[in-house]
């Protein structure tokens, strides 16, 4: 998880990202005269710190907290706990309930989390009429981390139904075992899995590493430091991930839902755009949609989604996104991959640690200090 402060190299950070600079212009270049949608955070509840949520069956939204306890968001604020795995879960370092996931059918219902070993775990659960069967659990994948920093530990399912998993590059600082560009390893990677195609899980067959010997078949994406939080788009089906930066820039990747795979974003040789300690770019990078650098208070991006909610039109189609140091939370206008705007939408998320989008497509943002809002029209 992440801890207030501006090292990313310190075990117990958990840097992340959004503030106000760019790929290839500048911002001024890239504001447009459309105005920001107007926006306000209205409260809906108060958690112990929650990390992350998905849309849950019948309309409803389910919340992550970092020790280990999943509640349903409704009228009244946070239900009590329908799942709790608070003593199989350490929350040290930038450990904990990480990622929460259903499948499309609400069928089944994932978690993702470090446990007291600090092995990244993905977990699956029945669901029957929108209730979690505990007697159902059965782990589906473990990935062991060598320090309790850049777990990643995001989940969520694709609009081809697979289950996709982003792990850190195991931590320390820099990468020091070269994982984000190492293919036989699962840190640094956007996995692609089908839980249901057999026990623990089946491989997709147009995977694209699955006919390469030196390569693990379940990485989809490769080259990732710290992805704090990827999506995918509603509308169009394009993926979105969010990567932290080591201590110069943070980034946005993006690849279109047409995307077959493969894509190297460059981490350890790069950073956002920019050579990593004389890293050689390589021939195959995917530069980022969008960077920013770290002279102003933003340290750690945290990546969120694309809105597609009926509730504030002027921000429709809009990738939204924040920073977990800064706060402000900022939208990007796109077309065709690339960003032709960056907004301020004039409102703070406090320490912005995931964002959640509901059945209907409304967003809401996560504060690790304990606030679950939702974004409303002003």
């Amino acid at each position: 998880m992440k801890v207030r402060t501006r090292s990313s190299a310190i075990i117990g950070t958990l840097c992340l990202v959004a503030s106000l600079a760019l790929t290839t212009a500048s911002a001024d270049e890239l504001s447009s005269p459309r105005q920001a949608a107007k926006v306000v955070l209205k409260e809906m509840a108060t958690a112990q710190n929650p990390t992350a949520g998905a849309a849950g069956p019948g309309g409803t939204v389910w919340i992550a907290e970092r020790a280990g306890k999943v509640r349903v968001l409704d009228d009244q604020g946070l239900g009590e706990p329908v799942l709790d795995i608070s003593s199989e879960t350490t929350n040290t370092g930038e450990r904990g309930l990480l990622g929460i996931a259903f499948d499309k059918e609400f069928a089944h219902f994932y978690i993702s989390f470090t446990n007291l070993q600090g092995t990244s775990t993905v977990d699956e659960f029945a669901m029957r009429d929108g209730r979690i069967q505990p007697d159902t659990r059965r782990t589906v994948l473990t990935q062991t981390q060598p320090y309790a920093n850049h777990n990643g530990g995001d989940i969520a399912f694709g609009p081809d139904g697979y289950l996709y998993i982003a792990f850190g590059d195991g931590g320390s600082g820099g990468d020091p075992h070269g994982n984000g560009q190492n293919l036989d390893t699962l840190l640094g990677k956007l996995l692609r899995i089908d839980p249901s195609g057999a026990k623990p899980y089946a491989i997709p067959p147009d995977n694209p590493f699955v006919d390469d010997p030196n390569a693990r078949d379940e990485i989809w994406a490769y080259g990732l430091r710290n992805p704090w939080r990827f999506s995918f788009d509603a509308g169009t089906g394009d993926l979105l991930i969010g990567d932290v930066g080591q201590n110069a820039w943070e980034e946005i990747d993006w690849a279109p839902a047409s995307s077959k795979g493969g894509e190297n974003y460059g981490w350890n040789q790069m950073e956002g755009n920019h050579p990593f300690r004389g890293g050689t770019e390589p021939a195959n990078h995917v530069p980022p949609i969008h960077e920013y650098d770290r002279s102003g208070p933003g340290c750690s991006v945290t990546g969120g989604y694309v809105y597609r909610g009926e509730a504030i039109p002027d921000l429709k189609g809009q990738y939204v996104f924040s920073d977990y140091c800064d706060g402000t939370v900022r939208a990007l206008r796109m077309e065709n991959g690339e960003v032709t705007g960056v907004s301020d939408l004039g409102v703070d998320g406090g320490s912005v640690v995931s964002f959640v989008q509901g059945g209907k497509g409304e967003l809401y943002v996560l504060d690790l200090g304990g606030s679950v809002s939702r974004i409303d029209p002003a």
